[in-house]
């Protein structure tokens, strides 16, 4: 039996929980940090409590042996499902492939500013290279939340 790795991750923003929230849950913002991640496509659902951002990301930076199994592009759908304003449950799903990543996200007051933070697992059901898939879409996801953090900072900053 495999088991999922498990992973944390957080990035800092120095406003607070209720700013950074308004932000996460804005679609404009969410389609200009997912841009800026060099995605070819993005389409940006904001329902309520609910983000939902599907991408087509190129798969240009990952070894071969993996460009194999997920191929050129990889389209992915990441869903916030925000119970508050504070936690949400997140996940990455990769239709038509056995991967991805499932956890909660939380926004943490520390200070004057917010914690954003991701405690959760990337999972992989391929025999022999499962663990060296979920090693790779969590290192994406982590590059992805960085990147999104600074773009988040101009905006917060009032770049938009």
């Amino acid at each position: 039996m495999m088991t999922p790795m498990r992973f944390t991750h957080a990035v800092r923003y120095d406003a607070p929980v209720a700013e950074v929230h308004t932000m996460l849950t804005d679609a404009a913002f969410r389609e200009k940090a997912s841009w800026s991640q060099g995605v070819e496509s993005v389409e940006v659902q904001v329902d309520g409590s609910t983000v939902r951002i599907e991408m087509v990301q190129p798969n240009t930076d990952i070894p071969s042996f993996a460009r194999a199994f997920a191929g050129e592009t990889t389209r992915a759908i990441q869903t916030e499902h925000w119970a508050d304003d504070l936690s949400a449950d997140f996940s990455v799903a990769t239709p038509g492939k056995p991967a991805g990543i499932h956890g909660i996200r939380r926004l943490v007051a520390d200070g004057d500013g917010t914690l954003d933070t991701f405690e959760g697992e990337a999972k992989a059901k391929i025999p022999l290279i499962g663990g060296k898939i979920e090693s790779l879409i969590k290192d994406k996801l982590v590059q992805g939340w960085d990147q999104e953090s600074v773009v988040g900072a101009a905006w917060l900053a009032g770049e938009r």
